[in-house]
């Protein structure tokens, strides 16, 4: 029997993936089965089960992907010079958001608000989730004490502080976008510079 490749085996796992996050996004995490992803996929449900045993575990992979973008990105800031202000950080990780929500066939955002809601109702889950949500707030840390040397930001504020408050813009961003759809990040990144007499 020939052995499946690597490369198989994550485009199977990414097939899954996208096919889960399109019920989701359509029915939210508490209505959506195993069966309903099995069915999105097209395959087998041992093909399904292979690579994700339960619902908990889609959902974990699902908020993997959505803060992995966001880890990517805040790296990439990380790399500049010199080290982007608080608003440029806005604008870009919004930016960003937007660009992997519309460019994927299903609205990545939509997926990330259901995850939210399955990890209030669900303890194991969010305690996964919130897991993850330190780990990207560990990455803010360290570009608002880049931020601290370079002036922009109070050196003498706590930098893990600072990053909760930074974390929480995106999730505000999201829900605007959703919601009353009148949100854009050149519009985000302006009302957050205002906050500021000299961002």
């Amino acid at each position: 029997m020939p052995k499946v490749s690597d490369e198989h085996r994550q485009q199977r796992r990414e097939q899954i993936l996208l096919a889960s996050m399109q019920c989701v996004a359509e029915e939210g995490f508490h209505k959506t089965t195993m069966a309903d992803v099995i069915r999105a996929s097209g395959l087998s449900a041992g093909a399904v089960y292979s690579y994700f045993r339960s619902k908990d575990e889609l959902i974990l992979a699902i908020a993997d992907r959505a803060l992995g973008y966001m880890d990517q990105a805040i790296t990439e800031l990380l790399e500049r010079d010199p080290i982007p202000s608080p608003v440029e950080v806005v604008h870009y990780m919004t930016s960003m958001l937007v660009e992997r929500a519309t460019s994927l066939p299903v609205d990545l955002t939509r997926v990330a608000v259901a995850a939210w809601a399955e990890a209030v109702r669900d303890e194991q889950v969010r305690a996964a989730v919130a897991s993850r949500i330190e780990l990207v707030r560990g990455k803010y840390a360290e570009i608002v004490r880049a931020q601290q040397a370079a002036g922009h930001i109070d050196p003498q504020a706590d930098p893990t502080v600072v990053a909760k408050s930074l974390f929480g813009v995106m999730p505000g961003f999201v829900l605007q976008r959703l919601v009353t759809q009148d949100v854009t990040p050149d519009d985000y990144a302006a009302g957050y510079a205002a906050l500021r007499p000299n961002p």
